[in-house]
C-alpha cells in the first residue's frame, strides 16, 4: 500500500490527495500495449503500482507470482521498475516476446552511475534473458535486469538475472545462474551499491589515466561513389578530433543512400554503435555530417551519450584557436546562428511559462527569451564587426595609397600555410600539424631588390564541406583577398586527397568570387613524399644526383623536380612551384617566380625584413 510519505509525492508536500488526482497518478504509471485488456485486469495492473517491495530483495515470491498471473491471463509479458526504494515507479504491459521500456528521466544517470531502477518483468515461454533484455539493460543503465518464468499454472519457477560489468573488458554485461523459488536471498541493494562503487573507481582511473575525452566517430556516406573515399573523410574527422583534443577510441564506417530520417543509421546498427560504446567508456558520438536538432535529441536519448556532429567539432576548435578581437567574435557568430536553429520545443524544461503576476502580456517561455537574448547577442555582434570591418578597409587603403603590391596564402587546413609564410619571412607565426592553427589572418614584408615591397598574408584554412555557419562569418575576414595582386595557393601534395583539396578550394575562391586573381600553385610537404624518401636513400648508396647533400644545397636536384612534376602531370612551364617549407626546399625558386609575376622581373636575390 501507498504510504503517508508517497502520497505527499503524488500532489505536493501537506496537501490532501483526492481520488481522482490519484487515480491519474496510478495510469500515468501504466503504460504499454494496453489494448484488448479487460477492465477488472487494468485495475488490478493499477493496483501493482502501489505496492512496495523490499528494497533488499530483486521480488518476493507473492508479488512474482501477482506479475505471472496477469501475464498468464492476458498472453502478455508484464514488467515493473522498482526505484532503490522498493516502490513501483512503472507498471509495464508488453507483447508475447518482448516489453517496451518507456523515456526515462537522466536524473541519476550517468557514466559512473546506474539509473537507480530494476526492472522485473516475465517471460511467457520459459526463455532466459534475450538479447533486447540485456541491451535495455546497457542503454539504460539499470541497475538489474531480472526474467521471471513459469509453469503452466502461472506460477513462477524460476529466476534469470543481470547486471552491468564494471570491468567491461570482461563483458559489458554479467548474466547470472537460473534461480528458482527459495533461492532468492536478501542483500540486493548492497551488491547494487557494490557494482556502481566499483563502476565509479573504474571510470576515476580511465579519466586519471587519459585526460581527454574518449569518442566514437560515425560515418554515413552515399553508396555511389560522389569523389571523396569515405576513409579520407573519416580521417579527416579523426584530425579534426586531435585538434581538438579528442581521443578516438572506435569508427564506424556505413554506405547508404537513404539515411534514417530520425536517427540516420538504422535502431539495429545504432543500438550497436552505443553499446561498443559504453564497452569502451565513450563520452561523446561525433557524427560526420550535420545532423538535425531532432536527430542529435533523439541518438542522445537512446545513447544517453552528448552526442555532436562534424559543425560542432569545428565551431569548437575555432573557439579553441581564435586569438584576435575580430577572430573571437566572428566564431561567436557562428556558434550562436548554429545555437539558433536549435532551441526548440523539443526541450520540455524551455516550454515553461517564465512570465507571471506583475508582468506585461501573458508572459515569455523561456524558449522565446532564449531565442531572443540570441538575436539581441547576434545583432550587437554584427555591429562590431562592421566598426572591424571598416578598421580594415581603412588600412587596406593605406596599403594602396603606399603602392605596396598585396599577396594573399590560400589553401585547404594544415597545408602548411603558416610554415610557408615563416620560411619565406623568417617569422614565428604559430604552425603546428594541426587543422586550423591559424585562423587570424597574419601580414609580412617581403623586400625584393631596388627596395621593392610586397606585403603577403596568411589566411583561414579552407576545408570540405564548411558549414555555413562559419562560411558565413568568415567571409568578412576573407575580404582582405579581394584586395590581393596574386594568390598563392598551397597544396598538401602528400595528402592523398589533395586534388579533392584542391578543388575544394577553388570552389570556395569561386564562391568569393576572387577566382579572377592570378595564381600560383605551390606543392608543398614533398619531402613527405615516398619517392623522395626512396630517391634521398638511393644518393646515399648509389651517389645518384637525383638528392643533394652538398654544403651549399641540400635537397632534390633539378632531375628530381622534373621527374615529379611528369609524375603529377604539371606542366614545366606552368606557375606551379615544388617545395617543402619545413625543410627550406624550392623556396627561391618560389621568390624568384613571385618577384617576376609581380615586378616582370628576372632577379635572384632579396631579403626578408619586418613585422608589419
Amino acid at each position: 500500500m501507498i504510504s503517508g510519505n508517497r502520497k505527499e509525492c503524488l500532489t505536493g508536500i501537506g496537501k490532501p490527495v483526492t481520488f481522482q488526482e490519484k487515480e491519474n497518478f496510478r495510469i500515468s504509471k501504466l503504460s504499454g500495449s494496453l489494448n484488448g485488456l479487460k477492465s477488472n485486469q487494468i485495475q488490478r495492473l493499477k493496483k501493482i503500482s502501489e505496492k512496495r517491495i523490499r528494497e533488499d530483495v530483486i521480488i518476493s515470491q507473492d508479488f512474482a507470482r501477482t506479475l505471472c498471473e496477469l501475464s498468464l491471463e492476458t498472453r502478455k509479458q508484464i514488467g515493473i521498475l522498482i526505484d532503490r526504494s522498493g516502490y513501483v515507479t512503472h507498471v509495464l504491459v508488453g507483447s508475447d516476446n518482448s516489453i517496451e521500456i518507456p523515456f526515462l528521466d537522466r536524473l541519476r544517470t550517468s557514466e559512473a552511475r546506474l539509473r537507480g531502477l530494476r526492472l522485473v518483468h516475465t517471460h511467457l515461454k520459459g526463455e532466459s534473458l534475450n538479447q533486447e533484455d540485456l541491451t535495455d539493460l546497457a542503454l539504460l543503465r539499470l541497475d538489474y535486469m531480472t526474467a521471471v518464468v513459469m509453469d503452466s499454472s502461472g506460477n513462477p519457477n524460476g529466476y534469470y538475472s543481470a547486471h552491468l560489468n564494471p570491468e567491461s573488458e570482461e563483458g559489458l554485461w554479467n548474466v547470472l545462474p537460473k534461480k528458482y523459488p527459495g533461492q532468492l536471498t536478501e542483500g540486493i541493494l548492497e551488491e547494487i551499491l557494490e557494482i556502481e562503487s566499483r563502476l565509479s573507481r573504474s571510470k576515476k582511473n580511465l579519466k586519471d589515466a587519459q585526460k581527454e575525452n574518449r569518442a566514437f566517430l560515425v560515418g554515413v556516406y552515399p553508396e555511389r561513389n560522389t569523389g571523396r573515399h569515405p576513409s579520407l573523410s573519416m580521417e579527416e574527422l579523426k584530425e579534426l578530433c586531435r585538434t581538438a583534443e579528442v581521443h578516438v577510441v572506435d569508427t564506424f564506417i556505413q554506405r547508404k543512400n537513404r539515411l534514417d530520417l530520425s536517427t540516420v543509421l538504422g535502431k539495429g546498427k545504432l543500438e550497436e554503435i552505443i553499446l561498443k560504446a559504453i564497452q569502451k567508456h565513450v563520452e561523446l558520438l561525433v557524427f560526420d555530417l550535420e545532423l538535425t536538432p531532432s536527430q542529435a535529441k533523439k541518438i542522445s536519448d537512446i545513447a544517453d551519450i552528448k552526442v555532436i556532429d562534424r559543425t560542432q567539432l569545428i565551431l569548437d576548435i575555432f573557439a579553441r584557436n581564435a586569438k584576435s578581437r575580430d577572430g573571437k567574435l566572428q566564431v561567436e557568430l557562428a556558434q550562436l546562428k548554429y545555437l539558433k536553429g536549435r532551441l526548440t520545443e523539443l526541450d520540455d524544461n524551455m516550454s515553461r511559462l517564465t512570465g507571471g503576476i506583475g508582468g506585461r502580456g501573458p508572459g515569455e517561455t523561456k524558449l522565446e527569451i532564449g531565442k531572443r537574448r540570441v538575436e539581441e547577442r547576434i545583432t550587437r555582434l554584427e555591429v562590431e564587426l562592421k566598426s572591424l570591418k571598416k578598421r580594415r578597409e581603412i588600412n587596406r587603403r593605406r596599403r594602396k595609397k603606399n603602392e605596396l603590391p598585396a599577396v594573399g596564402i590560400v589553401g585547404y587546413t594544415n597545408a602548411g600555410k603558416s610554415t610557408f609564410l615563416n620560411a619565406l619571412t623568417n617569422s614565428e607565426v604559430l604552425s603546428e600539424n594541426k587543422l586550423f592553427a591559424t585562423l587570424d589572418p597574419t601580414t609580412r614584408r617581403i623586400r625584393f631588390p631596388e627596395e621593392r615591397e610586397i606585403v603577403i598574408s596568411d589566411t583561414v584554412g579552407f576545408i570540405h564541406d564548411l558549414p555555413p555557419e562559419l562560411s558565413n562569418a568568415f567571409k568578412a575576414t576573407l575580404e582582405e583577398l579581394r584586395d590581393s595582386d596574386l594568390l598563392v595557393h598551397v597544396v598538401d601534395v602528400s595528402n592523398p586527397d589533395y586534388k579533392l583539396q584542391m578543388e575544394a578550394v577553388e570552389k570556395i575562391l569561386e564562391e568569393l568570387e576572387l577566382s579572377h586573381i592570378p595564381m600560383i600553385q605551390v606543392f608543398n610537404k614533398i619531402d613527405s613524399l615516398e619517392k623522395f624518401k626512396t630517391w634521398e636513400t638511393e644518393s646515399d648508396s648509389k651517389g645518384d644526383k637525383k638528392f643533394s647533400r652538398s654544403s651549399v644545397y641540400h635537397g632534390p636536384g633539378l632531375e628530381a623536380i622534373g621527374d615529379l612534376k611528369e609524375e603529377l602531370g604539371i606542366d614545366v612551364h606552368s606557375d606551379t612551384v615544388l617545395v617543402s617549407a619545413y625543410q627550406g626546399w624550392g623556396l627561391k625558386t618560389f621568390l624568384d617566380l613571385l618577384e617576376e609575376r609581380i615586378y616582370n622581373l628576372s632577379r635572384s636575390n632579396y631579403s626578408i625584413v619586418e613585422k608589419l
